[in-house]
């Protein structure tokens, strides 16, 4: 597993996103994309805004711009690219008003006026006390990328063995993200001791949250189009945070843990790997896993000498305990988890691959 920061080093990192990011709430034709850098400028400020690839990216979502071709604008040529985004940005028959957010300088998304910013400072300031109150509970690994907020913590009293001397205990990944890259979650983990590699459970059930940031439209004073939380906003994402509270506390539950612990015990067993090589080549189209990540696959996989879903579905999270970005490393875990949870014939596809 990725280890990520200390949490005295997230808290401290959260907390100077929050005073470096602002939020602005503008209509289409507020906005302009310099020719020369592709910088975006608000209509009244000084500042011009470098735009990420996120954002760029969601530009040309909402611009109907193929992101191929887009990018082939951004290499070649920034004036073409500013003439065609100006073009629907201005264009009087499809004004839209937009939410554009910004850090340290850069415009770092560009979002629908309805996106309900819950943002990682408050996840966090929810979610840190409560792991607090749970005896014997450590957090093992957290982090914030351009994307995303990760929390994990492991519940060591919750262990059992999937099969003799391999043994797993049971955690907790909370992630959010502020710039529309997915849900506010908490999703079970599970750490398997005998290779400290984790495995983010599917997010669904009574003992999860996958709550999206979809909200009321948001308004903004037309004189000053910088936006911050009206009072029944607070009140929403108040409730929101309660329920993410209450999750965490329910995630830590034997019921839990006894059903996944059932799940891995049953993927020992099955239809076994036949041809690896050919097996992993299936594995990664249906998981979407890069050629160097199906290499490190391949070797974990003979180097255990287990074909069966268990063994593979190691193989694969062993690939996150050396993956330098922390986002793919959570990734590579979350695939771990849907390994488990693919139907038999989609594993005995997997593992009869010819």
């Amino acid at each position: 597993m990725n280890n990520g920061k200390t949490i005295m080093e997230l808290a401290q990192e959260l907390r100077r996103r929050d005073q470096e990011k602002s939020d602005y709430l503008v209509e289409t034709t507020q906005l302009t994309m310099e020719p020369e850098q592709n910088r975006l400028v608000l209509e009244g400020q000084d500042q011009a805004y470098p735009v990420t690839d996120l954002a760029h990216r969601q530009l040309a979502t909402w611009a109907d711009i193929p992101y191929k071709y887009y990018e082939k604008m951004q290499d070649n040529s920034a004036a073409l690219l500013a003439g065609n985004v100006n073009h629907w940005l201005h264009n009087p028959k499809k004004p839209t008003r937009r939410m554009v957010r910004t850090l340290d300088g850069d415009a770092r998304a560009f979002l629908s006026n309805r996106y309900r910013r819950i943002d990682n400072l408050e996840v966090a300031e929810a979610a840190l006390p409560i792991l607090a109150e749970l005896d014997d509970l450590r957090v093992i690994s957290s982090d914030v990328t351009d994307t995303h907020l990760y929390i994990k913590a492991l519940f060591p009293r919750l262990e059992g063995e999937v099969q003799a001397g391999d043994l797993v205990q049971a955690g907790v990944v909370i992630s959010n993200s502020e710039v529309g890259c997915g849900a506010l979650k908490v999703s079970p983990l599970i750490y398997r001791l005998v290779c400290t590699n984790g495995m983010v459970a599917d997010a669904s059930g009574d003992y999860s949250l996958n709550k999206y940031h979809v909200g009321r439209n948001v308004a903004a004073d037309s004189t000053n189009y910088e936006i911050f939380r009206d009072e029944t906003m607070q009140a929403d994402d108040r409730a929101v945070l309660l329920k993410l509270q209450d999750t965490v506390r329910a995630a830590f539950s034997q019921d839990i843990f006894n059903i996944l612990l059932g799940k891995m015990r049953e993927s020992t067993g099955g239809p076994k790997i036949q041809i690896p090589t050919k097996a992993v080549e299936t594995l990664g189209k249906t998981c979407g896993l890069n050629e160097s990540e199906k290499g490190s696959v391949l070797e974990n996989l003979i180097k255990g000498q287990d074909y069966s879903r268990w063994g593979a579905l190691n193989a694969v999270t062993e690939v996150a305990n050396t993956n330098s970005s922390y986002e793919r490393s959570t990734e590579l875990e979350s695939i771990g988890g849907r390994l488990l949870d693919l139907p038999p014939s989609a594993w005995k596809r997997i593992a009869e691959a010819a």
